[in-house]
């Protein structure tokens, strides 16, 4: 590929475009934003120029689509008459089936593989990019591409292969279940009196996720929202088990069960 398009030069697209560059990309990347986000960026070094859409479309071989789920969708229904027949659109949307769906309805010139990088920070913006903001986190394919897969190897992240339905669910369960957790226990902590003046680390790394603005995770929740529920019971459930079992002799079983499934995590 010699022409990269970025959508939505935040954190995300941003990042993506620093890592293809650190990773030996030579190639021209091109920002589509705002106004100040591709100025941000093109004082970062993150894009070579700024364009709208339409020309930026025309002129790439991968267009990258790093926007709010919503605004994917609504790319994807207008991008396809400015792509050149054969050329790659991919995305880094957080929910994948809504978004599948769509580009399976709406792209018939370009070629559509949904992607979803396993990683971000609460904050936003293109400011917070980073160039290893990907290496050694899973990144989500929902469909093959040789020279997309080539080229996320080399930005260090690890491929993993998944159809859209089967992304969301575990998804729903690994990153949308989390922020819900977090989002929780600061509302329970900060509803507490004088509970906040004992919080220690603990208490902060599990309220970490609760920093995270709603902007972001509205389009999750209303492109999820089956997956997610179907998480929240489950946990729910969890949380009902430990609670009978406060005085049992099988907590600790559960525990050390517990523990083992977070060394895994970890590896």
């Amino acid at each position: 590929m010699n022409t990269v398009s970025v959508v939505g030069v935040g954190l995300i697209g941003g990042s993506f475009a620093l890592a293809l560059r650190k990773a030996g990309f030579t190639g021209r990347i091109i920002g589509v934003s705002s106004p100040a986000a591709v100025r941000a960026a093109l004082e970062l070094g993150a894009i070579d120029e700024a364009s709208p859409l339409e020309p930026a479309a025309s002129a790439s071989d991968v267009i990258y689509l790093a926007q709010p789920i919503e605004q994917i969708i609504e790319t994807i229904r207008v991008i396809d008459a400015h792509v050149r027949p054969g050329k790659l659109i991919t995305d880094a949307g957080s929910t994948k089936l809504t978004i599948s769906e769509a580009a399976a309805k709406h792209l018939r010139r370009g070629r559509f593989v949904g992607g979803h990088p396993m990683a971000g920070k609460e904050s936003r913006g293109v400011e917070q990019a980073e160039a290893d903001l990907f290496r050694g986190r899973p990144y989500v394919l929902t469909g093959r591409d040789a020279g997309l897969e080539s080229w996320i190897e080399r930005i260090g992240a690890r491929l993993v292969f998944l159809d859209a339905a089967e992304h969301d669910r575990l998804v729903a369960l690994t990153s949308h279940l989390p922020q819900l957790i977090s989002t929780a226990l600061a509302s329970l902590i900060v509803d507490e009196n004088k509970a906040a003046q004992v919080a220690g680390p603990a208490a902060m790394e599990l309220t970490r996720l609760a920093l995270s603005p709603y902007e972001i995770w509205r389009d999750i929740f209303s492109t999820n929202a089956a997956g997610i529920d179907a998480a929240l019971g489950a946990f729910i459930g969890k949380l009902e088990e430990l609670r009978s079992a406060l005085r049992d002799p099988s907590m600790e079983r559960r525990f050390e069960k517990a523990a083992a499934a977070a060394r895994e995590l970890r590896k």
